[in-house]
């Protein structure tokens, strides 16, 4: 905002207040009212979609953010090192899994993905199901245990291999960017669609990404 431009300022009443003014008021009132409630419902297929869109954006973000961290890890040959790894990685496979699966979620399935970022969805979802949602037997994850028997008693030895790609693989980095403008471009689609239906502009907030959003964003 520009500095010549001046602050508004408003002031919000509870609807049974409105009793109270003078009727000349309260007739102008209502009409506000009912040719807001009218415009709204003309548009009411287009406000679902646009509340889904919205209720995806924090997932998005935290998608964003998650995969930022992955991608500034630093490789360490540790074992608090690669639990680290693997713990964010299991934040980016299940908020994944949130953003085009869970609750309301956002309208973005696996058609609406190219083809060339299909093979990573599946992926994704492979290792959210079977490796860290549920312990069915991921291909990245093998043990197994050995028993011996030595000098009368029983010894257990247990092996156990975990494979993982270091910071995230390569190939989420451009889903992310594609999910990144995907929301903003279905965003604008629905602003231009309301605005058709109605008649009037709709803005929505709007501001400087943060230094972790993706390339997407800051061009």
């Amino acid at each position: 905002m520009e500095e010549s431009e001046e602050l508004q300022e408003f002031i919000v009443f509870p609807e049974e207040a409105i009793r109270y003014f003078p009727l000349e008021w309260q007739k102008h009132l209502h009409a506000l009212k009912e040719e807001g409630q009218g415009i709204l419902e003309s548009a009411d297929h287009n406000l679902k979609i646009l509340n889904r869109l919205v209720h995806a954006f924090p997932t998005m973000a935290s998608l964003r953010y998650i995969h930022h961290r992955l991608a500034s890890t630093k490789f360490e040959a540790t074992m608090e090192w690669a639990l680290e790894n693997d713990m964010l990685i299991l934040a980016f496979v299940t908020t994944y899994a949130r953003l085009v699966e869970g609750g309301i979620g956002s309208g973005v399935s696996r058609g609406s993905l190219p083809a060339v970022l299909r093979p990573v969805h599946d992926h994704i979802i492979s290792l959210r199901n079977k490796r860290y949602a549920h312990n069915v037997g991921h291909a990245s994850i093998t043990g197994s245990m050995e028993i011996g028997f030595q000098g009368g008693a029983f010894d257990i030895s247990v092996n156990f291999n975990m494979s993982f790609h270091v910071g995230g693989s390569l190939d989420w980095k451009p889903l992310v960017e594609f999910l990144d403008g995907l929301m903003f471009d279905r965003l604008q689609v629905q602003l231009k669609k309301l605005k058709e239906k109605t008649g009037r502009e709709w803005t929505f907030p709007n501001g400087p990404p943060p230094k972790w959003a993706s390339p997407k964003q800051n061009t």
